[in-house]
C-alpha cells in the first residue's frame, strides 16, 4: 500500500526568522542574492539626474541663442521687402540729379538751385535712414567682377583695364546686413591684361610647396 500520510517538513529545512516566521533557506548550490548598496544606488541616481540636468541646460542655452539669432534676423531682414521698394525712390532722385548738367545748374535761377539742393538733401537723408536700418549702398567701380554681388549688363573693350574688372556702374548695389539686397548693375572690361606678370609670379611663389634637402 502507498503511504499517503503527509510528511512533516524537515526541521532543518525551515528556520524561524526574528519574528518567529518560518524561512526556507535557498537550495544548496544557489548563489545568494546580492544586497543592493544604498550609497552606490544613490550615487548612480545622482549621476543620472546630473546628466539630465546638464542636457536640459544645454538645450535651453541652444534655444536661447537660436531665439536671439532669429529675433536679430527678423529685426534686420524683416524690412528687406520694404527697403527694396524704397530703393526705387532713391534711384529716381539720383537720376533726376544726374540729369541736371553742371552748366545748367550754374546758369539756373536761385529758386531752381534751391530745389536741386532740396532733392540732394532728401537723397542724403534717405540713404542715412536706410543705413541706420542696416541697408548700405555700394559702388563697385574698379573692382573685380563678382557674380554674387554684381550683375553684368554688357562688356566694354578697354585694354587699359584688366579683363573682368568693372569700368562702369549702371546702377549701384545695396546690402542689408551681410546679404545682397540688390546687386549692382555694371559694365565689365573686355580684352585688357588679365593680371600683372609680377603678381602672378609672387602668387606662385607663395603657393608653391616647400621642399627640403640636405
Amino acid at each position: 500500500m502507498t503511504d499517503t500520510t503527509a510528511r512533516a517538513p524537515d526541521a532543518a529545512a525551515t528556520k524561524p526568522d526574528d519574528n518567529g516566521a518560518p524561512v526556507t533557506p535557498a537550495p544548496e548550490g544557489a548563489a545568494p542574492e546580492q544586497a543592493l548598496d544604498p550609497i552606490a544606488a544613490t550615487a548612480k541616481e545622482v549621476t543620472e539626474l546630473k546628466d539630465k540636468l546638464l542636457r536640459a541646460l544645454a538645450e535651453m542655452e541652444n534655444l536661447r541663442r537660436r531665439t536671439e539669432r532669429e529675433v536679430a534676423d527678423a529685426r534686420l531682414y524683416g524690412i528687406a521687402s520694404f527697403a527694396r521698394d524704397i530703393l526705387g525712390i532713391a534711384d529716381n532722385m539720383h537720376r533726376a540729379l544726374d540729369a541736371v548738367a553742371p552748366e545748367v545748374r550754374t546758369a539756373a535761377e536761385q529758386s531752381v538751385n534751391a530745389l536741386i539742393d532740396g532733392v540732394e538733401l532728401t537723397e542724403r537723408e534717405l540713404l542715412k535712414i536706410l543705413e541706420k536700418n542696416g541697408v548700405k549702398k555700394f559702388d563697385p567701380f574698379g573692382e573685380k567682377f563678382d557674380p554674387n554681388v554684381h550683375q553684368a549688363m554688357y562688356e566694354i573693350p578697354d585694354a587699359s583695364v584688366p579683363s573682368g574688372h568693372i569700368v562702369q556702374v549702371v546702377q549701384p548695389g545695396y546690402m542689408i546686413g551681410d546679404r545682397v539686397l540688390r546687386p549692382a548693375m555694371v559694365a565689365v572690361a573686355k580684352g585688357g591684361p588679365r593680371a600683372a606678370p609680377a603678381a602672378d609670379a609672387q602668387a606662385n611663389d607663395n603657393t608653391a610647396p616647400e621642399t627640403g634637402g640636405n
